[in-house]
């Protein structure tokens, strides 16, 4: 056999054939490429959301951050400067006991002393009122563990003091529903 060449038809059917096996055929390269201009705006587009909601975060949290900050600075100074009232309508209190200590050095009068310092607890007292502190009573009251303090125990001097309070050593105070001073007292067995 002799070889011949190829015919011009046999030229134009291997032209036709794809050089390699994983070329693709012009109609799916267009698909492709469609499918990689779609992806590449809809990853841009969740980029750019990305962003924005990582900014909001960040602006979020230094925004609380700034807010912590000042209601712990506010919270500061208003426990330091929570006092200043209370201590102010106090002073009156002290201004008379320098009175009255002035007027006892010079005075003769005893009963007038007297008064004049009852004058002045009196006030005292209203002014620790008025400001919801209140005294607890405890005398000839059960012994409760929770509202009076025992310094010692003593025999009872009558059968109906027996587990009650005997004396008071130091009264005791509540601010509002708070004790703040617990009285010490003598109880009976």
């Amino acid at each position: 056999m002799t070889k011949t060449h190829p015919t011009a038809q046999e030229d134009e059917v291997r032209n036709e054939e794809p050089a390699t096996e994983n070329a693709a055929s012009p109609a799916e390269n267009v698909v492709d490429e469609e499918e990689n201009k779609s992806v590449v705006p809809e990853t841009d587009e969740l980029n750019v959301k990305l962003a924005e909601v990582q900014d909001k975060y960040l602006r979020l949290a230094a925004e609380f951050d700034n807010f912590r900050k000042r209601t712990l600075r506010e919270k500061i100074e208003l426990t330091q400067t929570a006092g200043d009232t209370l201590l102010k309508d106090l002073l009156p209190v002290v201004d008379d006991f320098e009175r009255g200590l002035d007027i006892i050095e010079n005075s003769s009068d005893i009963e007038s002393v007297k008064t004049g310092m009852t004058l002045i607890y009196n006030k005292l007292k209203d002014f620790l009122t008025n400001n919801g502190v209140s005294e607890i009573s405890a005398a000839k009251e059960p012994f409760d563990a929770d509202k009076h303090e025992a310094v010692t125990k003593i025999p009872a001097p009558s059968d109906n003091l027996k587990g009650k309070v005997v004396d008071v050593i130091q009264k005791g105070y509540a601010l509002r529903d708070k004790i703040i001073r617990y009285p010490k007292v003598v109880v009976g067995e």
